[in-house]
């Protein structure tokens, strides 16, 4: 027959059981949660552990890749080139103001993250049109106003297309290409590319070492996860041009 201090300890025992159990049980609910509402996803992998993480370099033929030389007529006429962003960290995309599917939201994900650097003077945004036989100065200006783009370091460019079109995939292997029977006549990434203050392309590692070398502009912060269950980049994204604007 068990003494009174047996007694005591087995309740004991018993009370803390439960409680691991009862929070056990809470915290696998959390996760099944999270998981069911898309918000644990790859970002969710790939920020844990690379928070303190330098951004690697996007190497070619034993290369660091550095931002080529351009220059275009932006939203205001004014003649900016790769020389105006030294200095700055910016994220680059290729649109254009007609498009019917992805660039709409890749426009607002930028506004996005122009409003969260909108106070950092070293931030900015390159976007140059792939159809600038129709994307004008003062078209580009109407599409700025459109999405309250308003930093005066969010350029819109426009020039010879195919100028732009080797810039776009030979400067930064990024797809983009005149196709009639694309939505809207035109094919192209929805990616974005990051650069440092000095003009070199970066990016985080994957889980295997390997850099990503481009972030997914496609889908929403919000929406966590696309219909292909892809992953936003975004967060990460932000993320990333805080560590460089740290450097």
């Amino acid at each position: 027959m068990p003494t009174g201090s047996n007694s005591k300890k087995k309740y004991t025992y018993v009370w803390v059981s439960a409680i691991i159990l009862i929070f056990g049980s809470f915290a696998v609910y959390e996760i099944t949660k999270r998981i069911k509402g898309g918000s644990i996803v790859e970002n969710d992998r790939m920020s844990v552990g690379m928070q303190h993480r330098p951004l690697a370099f996007i190497v070619n033929e034993g290369q660091r890749r550095k931002v080529p030389e351009f220059s275009f007529l932006d939203q205001d006429s004014v003649v900016i080139s790769n020389k105006d962003y030294l200095g700055k960290v910016y994220v680059v995309e290729f649109f254009f103001t007609t498009c019917p599917t992805i660039c709409p939201i890749m426009t607002k994900n930028l506004v996005e993250i122009e409003k969260t650097f909108k106070d950092d003077d070293d931030f900015g945004v390159a976007s140059f049109t792939i159809n600038p036989r129709y994307d004008s100065p003062s078209i580009l200006k109407k599409y700025a106003e459109k999405y309250g783009i308003t930093d005066e370091d969010w350029h819109l460019m426009t020039g010879d297309q195919q100028v732009i079109y080797t810039l776009a995939q030979e400067g930064f292997y990024i797809f983009a290409n005149e196709d009639e029977e694309a939505p809207g006549g035109f094919e192209h990434s929805g990616m974005f590319a990051l650069v440092d203050k000095n003009g070199y392309l970066r990016s985080r590692e994957d889980e295997y070492g390997n850099p990503l070398i481009y972030y997914r502009g496609t889908i929403m912060e919000k929406e966590g996860v696309n219909d292909e269950g892809e992953p936003q980049q975004i967060t990460i994204l932000k993320e990333d041009i805080k560590k460089l604007l740290a450097e």
